[in-house]
């Protein structure tokens, strides 16, 4: 199983033109990184969360003209996929890393999602306010967060659940960016470390029930 770590010309796939060539490189290059590291982070993610994991690789199977601008491994707890769950994310794009949470647009309940949210973002938002680097992306495929937690208070936090709803595409995404540069130069170890740290903050909102 290759090393799960990015280094420099991963980042420089998102460059190539054109979909067949763009997907050939993420194919040979990003993909069997993206398993090694979904593969290693099952066991933390399944003791951080108290529920079975699994992994799952992006395959872009809807897309047949635009090439991707990142691709991801989620973990989440379906067997059979991860979009109609929340889930986890270690995606990777041009000019960075993201170790996300979502709720993404095809979550199966959303506003059930959403109703939990707001009745526990008095109590999680401060907690969450206190961890180093998180924030929250307005997009799953954005690669600069609109805001960092810090700077959001607790009932701001709450009213992002408006956003899940609001539209058919509504989602939340909190997490953690790491710029290409500095993530090109991390360990395998590195990366598993900065993944389960940032899940393990927001596991409370992965286990968040109405």
């Amino acid at each position: 199983m290759p090393a799960a770590a990015f280094n420099a010309g991963d980042f420089r796939a998102f460059e190539t033109k054109g979909f067949q060539p763009r997907m050939a490189v993420i194919r040979a290059r990003i993909r069997p990184k993206l398993e090694a590291i979904g593969h290693s982070l099952i066991p933390g993610v399944s003791r951080a969360t108290g529920t079975p994991s699994y992994a799952h690789v992006a395959r872009h199977a809807r897309r047949t003209v635009n090439p991707p601008d990142d691709t991801w491994v989620a973990l989440g707890p379906e067997i059979r996929g991860y979009k109609k769950a929340s889930h986890f994310k270690v995606a990777v794009s041009r000019h960075c890393v993201r170790f996300l949470f979502e709720v993404g647009p095809e979550h199966a309940d959303k506003k059930r999602w959403a109703s939990a949210w707001r009745k526990s973002a008095l109590r999680l938002g401060p907690v969450l306010r206190r961890v180093r680097g998180l924030a929250w992306f307005k997009n799953e495929h954005d690669e600069e967060p609109a805001a960092p937690l810090a700077d959001l208070r607790p009932e701001d936090l709450a009213g992002l659940a408006d956003e899940i709803v609001r539209t058919r595409d509504g989602q939340l995404v909190f997490g953690r960016m790491v710029t290409a540069e500095e993530a090109g130069r991390w360990t395998e170890a590195q990366y598993r470390s900065a993944a389960l740290e940032t899940f393990r903050a927001l596991a409370p909102l992965y286990r968040l029930r109405a």
